[in-house]
């Protein structure tokens, strides 16, 4: 059995906001059931930064906190075999991208089945703490968490269409998700990867999907928790 009240006050205190364990049932891999799910606000400073468009301190925050991630899901790979189970981080070096710009088990999913949020009309994990302002990794395992998250299966999004209004790239369709419901049907993914690049190419020089503009812009975002816009 792992205590996951001490795994948890183990990634906070190395930097995690939050952390939750899900029960993946058949969406599991090679017997890797359990799932622990990570994520890192991104500070209130630089999603205030990016509203008129990606900056380079919104780039530089984005590696950070990814590498602040992968030293995170590593940490909880170690303490879930150190106790006998199989643990996997899906760290940026582990997890590849295939056609279609997919990952074998996306993060997102572990976040749901674990209670953190659910899938906005863009298509990001929106965390009821704070919007979709976070990244995002986890861990596949087989370890029987003493504790489990409520799966969100349906989104909390409601009539709100900010983000679709504001996408540079009319990316986003404006749908509701709930598990039933492809990517596809949330967002045009090849138009919002070549508008994310323009921008990028034009504000910041670099060949980056970077935007950000959605998670400015979605009610939920904070900022020192206080909300940025009105829920």
């Amino acid at each position: 059995m792992i205590l996951t009240s001490a795994l948890q006050a183990l990634l906070m205190e190395n930097g995690a906001d939050l952390v939750g364990f899900g029960d993946l049932g058949p969406l599991g891999m090679d017997g890797l059931d359990r799932c622990l799910a990570l994520a890192v606000r991104i500070p209130a400073s630089t999603i205030e930064e990016i509203a008129a468009g990606p900056t380079m301190g919104y780039y530089r925050q984005y590696h950070a906190l990814n590498a602040k991630l992968d030293v995170l899901a590593e940490l909880a790979a170690s303490y879930i075999r150190e106790r006998g189970f199989r643990a996997v981080a899906q760290t940026t070096t582990a997890v590849v991208e295939s056609a279609g710009y997919r990952t074998p088990f996306p993060h997102k999913t572990c976040a749901t089945r674990s209670g953190l949020g659910w899938i906005g009309k863009s298509a990001l994990l929106v965390t009821p703490e704070y919007g979709p302002a976070v990244r995002l990794s986890s861990v596949l395992t087989d370890a029987p968490f003493d504790r489990l998250g409520q799966p969100i299966n349906a989104s909390l999004c409601g009539a709100c269409t900010r983000c679709r209004d504001s996408c540079p790239g009319s990316a986003i369709h404006g749908a509701l998700w709930d598990i039933s419901v492809p990517r596809e049907t949330l967002v045009d993914v090849e138009a919002c990867r070549k508008a994310a690049r323009a921008l990028a190419q034009k504000a910041i020089h670099k060949e980056i999907t970077l935007c950000g503009k959605c998670i400015e812009v979605c009610p939920y975002t904070k900022r020192n928790g206080g909300n940025i816009h009105d829920v």
